[in-house]
């Protein structure tokens, strides 16, 4: 695709390329196809970065130790390391709240199979473009105004109970995302939209993340609340009450912790999302540039890996996410692979990136035996 007349940028998430000798007149390229001997180089070359597995000694001191080397991660980055995310909205029009509570409250009335058609689920197979599923997006970008911050809401976890009185427990539209880091998610969600029923939680596994997130300017107590959870612990609770929340946003954290451990994670969040409430995630898939730079001895078990400073990455297949959604009870909405071409112009670079998106719903009905 050449680059158009008028020299603007193509809005993210339209920028196809069909004439390969333009590949540099952006600096990315959606929805890329790869060729069958393209495919294949990949899977050989994870096959020999697979052979050498880090010792056991070592593997159980990741996991041990896994929120200091998240710590030390958040430690030297702080918010330095990560981009604005502005796929955010067009991707997960879920999490602007103003717009989606007459989506909801529709989709509540008429079927729950009519709420949203072209997306509803991915029948057609796993070939559904980003370009197809953006005919449901909403892009958004207005100012608001933010309301005074309310004092009184603790920040000590320790000494919350799941009752009525839990933060946000007047809301009438929460959203909770898990690994949310320094707050790429949760500042545009709390900057974008001025909803007063709107409440944020957002958790982390590092302490570090979670202070910074706190001392942000935009961290608003009336509005958000900050809270440090392993996700993997089953003793640890939640300080929301099962079935009160609206959509839970898991980005590139799923793919952090033990594969063995994923579907028990999975299962606890379901159970604090409403009926009809929606798990969205965006992760890494099989075959990801990432994958295919780790060397021999980086690598924990199947496509699960080491990164240098001891964090820990997994890379998934769509059959996976699957699996593990719907065993916790979940419906598919959305499925799909974004393929994508990564160009750095300066060095004449390409670089494919593989990434999985997912939606999956709640029943109105539990499923009956």
């Amino acid at each position: 695709m050449a680059a158009p007349v008028d020299g603007k940028r193509r809005a993210f998430g339209s920028r196809f390329l069909s004439d390969p000798a333009s590949v540099f007149h952006h600096n990315a390229w959606d929805n890329v196809e790869w060729s069958e001997e393209q495919a294949a180089a990949a899977e050989k070359k994870v096959q020999e970065n697979s052979t050498q597995r880090v010792c056991p000694e070592r593997q159980a001191d990741y996991e041990v130790n896994a929120h200091k080397y998240w710590n030390d991660f958040y430690k030297i980055h702080e918010n330095g390391f990560f981009k604005d995310r502005h796929w955010l909205f067009t991707e997960f029009p879920e999490l602007a709240p103003t717009q989606n509570e007459t989506y909801l409250t529709d989709w509540h009335l008429e079927n729950k199979r009519n709420e949203i058609p072209e997306c509803r689920s991915n029948d057609s197979g796993p070939n559904l473009t980003i370009k197809e599923q953006h005919k449901c997006s909403t892009s958004l970008g207005h100012k608001v105004q933010k309301p005074p911050v309310e004092e009184g809401i603790t920040q000590k976890l320790s000494s919350m109970v799941c009752t009525d009185d839990f933060p946000g427990s007047s809301a009438t539209y929460r959203i909770l995302e898990v690994g949310c880091g320094v707050g790429n998610t949760v500042f545009p969600i709390l900057q974008t939209n001025s909803d007063p029923g709107l409440f944020v939680y957002c958790c982390d596994f590092s302490s570090t993340a979670i202070e910074l997130v706190r001392t942000h300017s935009d961290y608003d107590p009336s509005r958000c609340f900050a809270f440090v959870h392993n996700l993997c612990d089953e003793d640890q609770c939640y300080p929301i009450p099962k079935e009160s929340l609206d959509v839970i946003v898991l980005i590139f954290v799923l793919s952090a912790i033990v594969p063995d451990k994923m579907q028990r994670a999975i299962n606890r969040l379901s159970k604090l999302l409403k009926p009809g409430g929606m798990m969205l995630l965006r992760d890494y898939g099989r075959y990801d540039m990432a994958q295919l730079r780790f060397k021999k001895g980086q690598c924990l078990s199947g496509n699960f890996y080491v990164r240098g400073d001891g964090t820990r990455v997994y890379f998934f297949t769509q059959d996976e996410l699957d699996t593990l959604f719907t065993t916790a009870g979940l419906e598919k909405v959305q499925n799909l692979v974004d393929r994508r071409l990564q160009v750095n112009r300066g060095k004449q670079l390409t670089m494919y990136r593989v990434w999985i998106q997912c939606k999956y719903r709640k029943p109105l009905v539990p499923a009956t035996s």
